[in-house]
């Protein structure tokens, strides 16, 4: 028995306060995790008198030593880092399993895998505590003896020390929240900074693509857009180790099975899959040759449609990534969606400018009433660079229900000669628009049929669309652009429209001044005849009526009697003025002559 008991206890109260202000100083100092850990350990193991002491931190499935301590100082056979397989009875697994603290004082009735490993150290007794950080169980601290059991209010005391270390634990993750909050700022404004200065998209989708896989810890990450064709594209890629991988950009999978780009294309909201190796389809299969273990996708969406998907992933031998990888990658995306729809504004601004500028040119030379041929031909070139197709063409259509072409351009230099007919029929655009009198597109015309589609697919197009050429409400024709690859965008019938409205101005135009020269030569050939007509009336009718009265005036004055010397004198009067009444009349017929004879002689 001890002599004095009441000293004993306060040398080990004193003891045990000094061991905790230590502690406590390191832990104020905020000192590393790793250094509070083995100075908690090797404080409780020496002031409680175990032989060992550990601290380790709980996973789904096990526990991961972070100190050990030993009171011989040898090298311990379970280091720091070492794993222990939960199960069976013994300490660890029973504060894993309840959340209170723990004791066995006989551990030959322990079992499992870290029974095992206590008795491989010849230990007799333990006793556990759990340590917790806000409310969730973070690890335990165990101590351990080899002879007798460990006294009542071991827990107690060793309680104390896991505060401490609970606390180092949670000023430690605050540390690196705050941190990481700091870090995932000043990438967001690297990347916001690019947006801003509008930056090509593809620096934006590289730099976002590998800030947000350097922020949040990840063995690579991608940024994959949505195609019309159930297919996803990868536009921008990267790697923690920096080496070519089998993902690159423009690399292109189709969506099906299993994966996080399709669940993400399905559902249009985040998704994530733990273990890759349950994945299925294309996307999946080239995940695990990327060596992907676990992977989390968000959606990016550009003005209320799906674009894409941001991806990051962990590769096998990692842990699964961490919840709020989601929230944290969402941060990202929306600047991603406001660089592509910045972008997407100033191409349309630019295109509407480009546009508004083809339009006026041809405008120009509608107002100049250029040649029809010239305005056709300026008109098809226009809409087919603007349009960014590779044929264009403009076509009459005749009575006879053939299509004829007065206007072709072509960016690859081979074109349909001018001039070319086709009949129409069948199912291809030209076709259709005479039909239905509306605008018409065909996106593959492998399944296009007629006259018009054989020839179309002779010059290696694929897609094509047509609108409409009315003049005074009637049809009199249509305009055509083509794909050699890939379908024209949606909008094209409207921006082609723009162009055909001037081709229609310009054809009302020349009908409209054929008719007025047709008009203005009918009014003159009439005139001419009404001048001939009254020219040949007064040559025939009152120029030889009057010719025969001076003929019959001249034989009456021969025939007079010699002593009518008055009258013969007022005869020869009247025979003068009738002779001068012929001449005024014969004056008069021959100014009846058209005026261009008057003026140009």
């Amino acid at each position: 028995m001890d002599a004095f008991p009441e000293r004993t206890r306060h040398h080990r109260i004193t003891g045990e306060q000094a061991a905790l202000r230590r502690v406590a100083t390191l832990v104020a100092r905020a000192a590393a995790p790793e250094e509070v850990f083995a100075a908690v350990t090797a404080e409780a193991g020496r002031l409680l008198g175990a032989h060992y002491a550990t601290m380790a931190r709980y996973g789904p499935d096990d526990a991961v030593r972070v100190a050990v301590w030993s009171s011989t100082g040898a090298t311990p056979t379970t280091p720091v880092g070492s794993r222990v397989s939960l199960g069976g009875r013994n300490v660890n697994t029973l504060v894993f399993q309840t959340g209170r603290a723990a004791r066995i004082d006989d551990y030959t009735s322990a079992w499992g895998p870290a029974a095992d490993d206590a008795r491989g150290l010849g230990v007799c007794s333990a006793v556990g505590v759990p340590v917790s950080v806000e409310g969730h169980l973070w690890g335990m601290m165990v101590v351990f003896t080899r002879e007798e059991p460990l006294p009542a209010g071991t827990e107690a005391r060793l309680a104390a020390f896991t505060e401490l270390a609970a606390t180092a634990v949670a000023n430690a993750q605050a540390r690196m929240e705050l941190r990481g909050f700091a870090d995932e700022q000043a990438a967001l404004r690297r990347v916001a900074t690019l947006v801003a200065r509008a930056a090509a998209p593809e620096k934006v989708f590289a730099t976002v693509t590998e800030e947000a896989g350097r922020l949040l810890h990840t063995h690579h990450a991608a940024l994959s857009r949505y195609g019309p064709d159930g297919a996803v594209t990868v536009v921008a890629v990267w790697s923690s180790t920096g080496a070519a991988t089998s993902i690159s950009p423009g690399t292109q999978v189709s969506l099906a099975g299993r994966n996080v780009p399709t669940l993400v294309f399905q559902t249009g909201r985040a998704a994530r899959i733990d273990d890759y190796a349950g994945a299925s389809g294309p996307a999946a299969e080239l995940m695990r040759e990327f060596g992907t273990h676990s992977a989390v996708g968000v959606p990016v969406s550009v003005e209320g449609r799906l674009w894409g998907v941001m991806t990051v992933g962990s590769k096998r031998g990692e842990p699964v990534l961490p919840a709020g990888t989601e929230a944290r990658l969402a941060a990202f995306t929306e600047l991603v969606a406001t660089a592509i729809a910045s972008t997407q504004a100033r191409v349309e601004l630019r295109g509407f400018a480009e546009e508004q500028a083809a339009l006026r040119r041809v405008a120009t030379l509608v107002a100049r009433a250029a040649p029809p041929e010239e305005v056709f031909a300026a008109v098809t070139a226009e809409a087919g660079r603007l349009l960014g197709a590779h044929h264009a063409a403009m076509a009459r259509y005749g009575p006879d229900g053939v299509r004829t072409l007065v206007a072709v351009w072509s960016s690859t230099g081979a074109a349909f000669p001018v001039g070319a007919r086709v009949s129409l029929g069948g199912r291809n655009v030209a076709t259709l628009v005479f039909q239905t009198g509306r605008a018409a597109r065909i996106d593959d015309y492998a399944d296009a049929s007629g006259p018009a589609a054989e020839e179309v697919r002779e010059f290696g197009l694929r897609a094509g669309v047509a609108v409409p050429i009315s003049v005074g409400g009637r049809p009199w024709g249509c305009m055509f652009v083509a794909s050699t690859r890939e379908p024209l965008p949606a909008g094209t019938e409207a921006r082609l429209a723009g162009f055909t409205e001037l081709a229609a101005t310009a054809i009302a135009n020349a009908e409209a001044q054929a008719a007025l020269a047709a008009s203005r030569a009918r009014i003159v050939a009439t005139a001419d005849a009404t001048r001939r007509r009254i020219e040949r009336d007064l040559h025939d009718g009152a120029q030889q009526r009057l010719v025969s009265l001076a003929l019959e005036l001249r034989a009456a004055q021969a025939a007079a009697p010699p002593g009518a010397g008055e009258l013969v004198q007022e005869l020869d009067g009247v025979a003068t003025g009738l002779a001068g009444v012929l001449e005024e009349l014969r004056e008069i017929a021959r100014g009846l002559h058209p005026a261009i004879l008057a003026d140009g002689g």
